[in-house]
């Protein structure tokens, strides 16, 4: 495990945390609703992307100046902040004081739009950004030229790796408790159907009966046009054997620690990248028979008494902003084709601002 600490005292400002992969939905919430810490404790993440202050206009930027910060289309601003920043809960911050005077937001918390708000209480040296306004995941960003990363001399364990989504735990349901959609599975179908429609330049294509079809199902008939032709979906990974003949475009997971896409070996296809606890769910979602069981019910087993399990009143729906977002960062947009269905997907999204 390592620590951070202050690049110019040394105090060290977290806890002991491990590296696992940047989450799906870490810039992708529900506005208006507050959400809990987007890390799990004892764990960070790295944002290879520009990300925060200062912001500058596409207008004022320009097409090749947005490539260098990964945009390939116009967007309204692109961010010219720190790459490689850090990501960890909240409550694994240690030895760091509010700057109050860069502790705005728009209505429930703070933003971070005014840059780092946090400093060393050694030094006074400004070394993060607390963000936990409505819409956005409790986090606590690491400038990564104020921090230096120091083993902390404990064992995190085995490292997240391939074997883990075999775990029944590593799964993500998609229905929250209160009946509605995972916030985590709205942002992954969100990037997902990106990198769907990159690949098959917005044609049709045919998902797999089964829980692919039955969760992705409405998302795709919604964006992708129907006809003939349609590209054959398959999903891929650790512990499924590749189909043969191998669907067009394998739907697989990034690793748990690397967040890099699975490839079967010696494969090249095209392939779809997705959470990895979305994929797991979707590869072995587990047993939901209705078949009467004596004992104690089996774990994902459901009662026929009251009250029902709630369940969502509307088909799953990705994130506009997650599939925009990703859209906008895959090279493939500049050509004819998906410049149109961007065109066409803002105009039905946001008509407003759409042009």
């Amino acid at each position: 495990m390592d620590v951070f600490a202050c690049a110019g005292c040394g105090t060290e400002l977290t806890a002991p945390v491990s590296r696992v992969a940047l989450p799906v939905h870490t810039h992708h919430g529900k506005w208006e609703e507050l959400h809990p810490p987007l890390m799990e404790p004892a764990t960070y993440a790295v944002d290879p992307q520009p990300t925060g202050p200062p912001w500058r206009l596409w207008k004022e930027v320009g097409a090749d100046a947005a490539a260098r910060q990964g945009v390939f289309a116009p967007v309204y601003s692109v961010s010219f902040g720190a790459r490689n920043r850090i990501v960890i809960a909240p409550g694994d911050s240690r030895s760091m004081t509010l700057i109050p005077d860069k502790c705005e937001g728009y209505c429930q918390g703070v933003d971070g739009r005014a840059g780092p708000n946090l400093a060393c209480a050694g030094c006074g040296r400004a070394v993060a950004t607390r963000m936990d306004d409505c819409g956005m995941w409790q986090t606590v960003w690491l400038e990564p030229d104020a921090v230096v990363r120091r083993p902390s001399g404990l064992s995190a364990g085995p490292l997240p790796d391939w074997d883990d989504l075999e775990h029944p735990e590593h799964r993500v349901p998609p229905v929250e408790p209160d009946g509605s959609w995972s916030r985590r599975w709205e942002a992954a179908v969100g990037v997902a159907l990106a990198h769907l429609v990159a690949v098959t330049e917005d044609r049709p294509v045919s998902l797999p009966a089964g829980p692919v079809a039955e969760l992705l199902g409405d998302a795709v008939s919604r964006h992708l046009p129907a006809g003939p032709g349609a590209r054959s979906v398959g999903l891929a990974g650790p512990g499924i054997h590749l189909l043969r003949p191998r669907p067009d475009i394998l739907l697989v997971p990034r690793h748990p620690l690397t967040g890099v896409p699975w490839r079967h070996p010696g494969d090249a296809g095209a392939v779809v990248p997705l959470d990895s606890g979305v994929w797991a769910y979707l590869a072995r979602p587990g047993e939901t028979s209705p078949m009467p069981a004596t004992g104690v019910l089996p774990e994902g087993v459901l009662r026929d008494d009251y009250p029902l399990p709630r369940r969502p009143w509307h088909p799953l729906t990705p994130h506009h902003h997650a599939l925009e977002d990703s859209l906008v960062r895959l090279p493939a947009v500049c050509f004819p084709r998906l410049r149109r269905f961007r065109e066409a997907y803002r105009r039905a999204v946001w008509p407003a601002s759409a042009g």
